[in-house]
């Protein structure tokens, strides 16, 4: 299951997007895992210094990485630092209650301890950062649910049941193998899914944003539009909608070329975004022209939005630019959204006339 798990993950690293990050990560932890689990099943077949050091930092490793990948998938950096140091000192304590100090109790011990630690560490971090998304919400359950197998496992040490060796036939023995094989399958399965999902977030955003500006597209926009009207006639609170052209434009990209013009584009749909509220939608309805859709907002409330947007465009920055802005709001449940948008359209073209750079309200 490793093996096949971490296959997987390979190709899913090398088609995805470069931007889906952690993934190579995720496919080392399930071969690094596979190992341990092989050097584990050779005792007495092979050195102690492999079946029982390396197997178990084999382990500790791929939890390790597992948990770096996770990092790596939600844009952080760190992690190597604190448990490369573990690592290294672990080896170390390992070594020594192998050979100087022979101790199956007492390596199981600390071990337990180790990776109970690292997944609670993970488990925190997830929390935090991660969302609620089901296959977010599955690996950290996996998590959770191992981290109390560990924590039995240690209490069982502590009570004086360790055993004498890692395949014997106990009770405490087979619940933490199987544990163990379930959560190397669970978490492998969880960094599927998790790679899926970001992947299918991805592609539902570049099916309705504007690749430039990071706005709606128009025929997202127009689909916001559409519900908020929908939405409207059922409770009886309209919007209002702005059309807003950048006035001049072609003699921008005339003069300084298209990437300048890309530019300015990029900075008037970042300054209009801080002028509106979190449920106003912005979206570049063709070319220089953008559409704002304000939800339960009447004309003189979307005309200081407006005024707020010019403000905004006119504090100096390289690449402030000047626009017009055309405003229809919402006329009851008979009104329609080519009405309004006949209306905006309309008082932008009055803006334009009347010399452009203002707001007019349709």
């Amino acid at each position: 299951m490793s093996a096949m798990m971490a296959v997987v993950l390979l190709f899913m690293r090398r088609n995805y997007p470069p931007n889906i990050r952690g993934l190579d990560y995720w496919a080392a932890a399930p071969v690094l895992w596979l190992a341990s689990t092989v050097l584990f099943s050779a005792r007495d077949e092979l050195p102690d210094l492999l079946t029982m050091v390396l197997a178990n930092q084999a382990l500790l490793l791929g939890a390790t990485v597992y948990y770096i990948g996770s990092r790596r998938f939600l844009g952080h950096g760190g992690g190597w630092a604190v448990w490369g140091s573990v690592m290294a000192a672990s080896t170390l304590v390992f070594m020594w209650l192998t050979y100087v100090a022979p101790s199956y109790a007492l390596r199981i011990a600390i071990f337990t301890l180790l990776m109970a630690t690292l997944y609670g560490a993970h488990l925190r971090f997830l929390w935090r950062h991660g969302g609620n998304g089901f296959p977010m919400r599955l690996v950290q359950v996996v998590l959770a649910t191992h981290i109390l197998v560990l924590c039995t496992r240690f209490i069982s040490v502590l009570m004086g049941r360790a055993g004498n060796d890692i395949m014997e036939p106990s009770l405490y023995q087979t619940v933490y193998i199987g544990a163990y094989v379930l959560t190397v399958l669970m978490l492998s399965i969880g960094a599927i899914l998790l790679a899926t999902d970001r992947l299918r977030t991805e592609l539902e955003h570049l099916a309705t944003h504007d690749s430039l500006t990071q706005s709606l597209n128009r025929r997202a926009v127009m689909l916001a539009c559409q519900e908020e009207l929908d939405r409207a006639r059922r409770y009886g609170h309209g919007p209002s909608i702005m059309m807003l052209d950048l006035d001049n434009f072609k003699m921008v990209n005339d003069t300084h070329g298209h990437q300048h013009g890309d530019a300015v584009l990029v900075h008037f749909a970042a300054c209009t975004r801080s002028a509106l509220r979190s449920e106003d939608r912005l979206g570049r309805y063709g070319g220089e022209e953008f559409l704002v859709l304000l939800p339960d907002t009447d004309a003189p409330s979307a005309s200081r939005v407006a005024q707020r947007i010019h403000a905004l465009l006119q504090a100096g920055h390289p690449l402030d630019c000047q626009l017009s802005i055309g405003v229809a709001s919402w006329r009851g449940p008979a009104d329609t959204l080519d009405a309004m948008l006949s209306r905006a359209d309309a008082a932008l073209y009055q803006a334009k006339e009347q010399g452009r750079n203002q707001t007019c309200v349709g």
